[in-house]
């Protein structure tokens, strides 16, 4: 046991649901890997445990360590969750990517993506040993994941999901959420979804906006989403807050790249509408002049685009989503 700003810690190798009592709430910090010192690296987990027996639902935030909206998420959910009313269980992980967090870094401290190499391996290198005992030792217990991300560097998002939309269960959270977009993906084996997938498990992944920095109105979204879920599973007595705007459904979508360098000037906003053949972004050289422009390839939304004004060959102009 140890004590971080005054609170009680509870030192664990594995989450033990278990060991915490009905109607409580605890903190651990669950010893995944050491450091090169040979020193501890813990991930925190909350855990709030119901009174009556119901669903295991796990929030994570931060897979990436860049993605920092999802942060407030999962800390907001404990303070404002009543325990005493609670059924079944709910594990948050504020953040998942401690190593890549503390570097102000997107991938792992080996440069490698978390969300490229789930399960992980028992005897890999050290991001696939992290990636296993993340998943064995602290959300082994999970029936449902509400995974939160973000954009990645030089990019901003909306607020969309990713869900499988021919599961019937999943199609259900996605709309849960109350997103702008909902995006038909099925899981990529290699991610933390995928994995969840695997073990016949629900999940969806929510990208809740911007990397690097917290947004007050989409940390808001991604709260309400989370305790519409905990109300349609009977975790929790309320009525599910329905969306403002109905969500767009896309079928599919693809990112649209630059074939020369320079800097570019995306147009459009998030969740704009856009018509084949609509100019979406100026490529300039660096005197000024207007080099290309390059427009939108089939009608659709825009998902995300990139914010970074340098833009070599082969660099992310806009993420189309065609609708359904």
């Amino acid at each position: 046991m140890i004590q971080v700003g005054g609170k009680h810690i509870e030192i664990v190798d594995k989450l033990d649901l278990d060991k915490v009592p009905p109607g409580s709430q605890r903190r651990f910090g669950v010893h995944l890997v050491s450091d090169g010192l040979g020193m501890p690296i813990y991930v925190p987990a909350m855990v709030a445990r119901g009174k009556e027996d119901g669903p295991t639902v796990a929030i994570t935030a931060a897979v990436h360590g860049n993605e920092l909206n999802g942060i407030p998420v999962v800390q907001r959910v404990f303070r404002e969750l009543d325990k005493e009313q609670l059924s079944g269980t709910v594990i948050g992980i504020p953040v998942v990517n401690v190593p890549g967090l503390q570097l102000m870094q997107r991938k792992f401290n080996d440069d490698e993506d978390l969300n490229r190499i789930m399960p992980g391996k028992a005897l890999g290198n050290n991001s696939e040993v992290y990636a296993h005992r993340l998943l064995y030792r602290v959300l082994h217990d999970a029936d449902y994941l509400l995974d939160l991300h973000t954009a990645s560097f030089g990019r901003v998002n909306s607020y969309y999901i990713r869900a499988n939309l021919s599961e019937v269960e999943n199609a259900r959270l996605a709309h849960l959420q109350n997103p702008q977009i909902i995006l038909d993906s099925s899981a990529p084996d290699s991610t933390l979804r995928g994995f969840f997938h695997s073990k016949n498990a629900r999940a969806v992944t929510l990208e809740v906006g911007d990397p690097n920095r917290f947004q007050k109105g989409l940390i808001r979204s991604g709260l309400t989403g989370i305790f519409n879920t905990l109300i349609d599973l009977g975790m929790i007595e309320g009525e599910v807050e329905p969306p403002e705007k109905e969500p767009v459904i896309c079928s599919h979508s693809y990112w649209q790249y630059t074939d020369e360098g320079g800097f570019l000037e995306v147009l459009p906003q998030v969740t704009d509408l856009v018509s084949e053949g609509e100019v979406v972004a100026l490529l300039r050289n660096i005197f000024g002049d207007i080099l290309k422009e390059y427009k939108a390839q089939a009608d659709g939304i825009i998902i995300g685009k990139s914010s970074h004004p340098v833009a070599q060959t082969g660099s992310r102009i806009i993420h189309l989503g065609i609708k359904a």
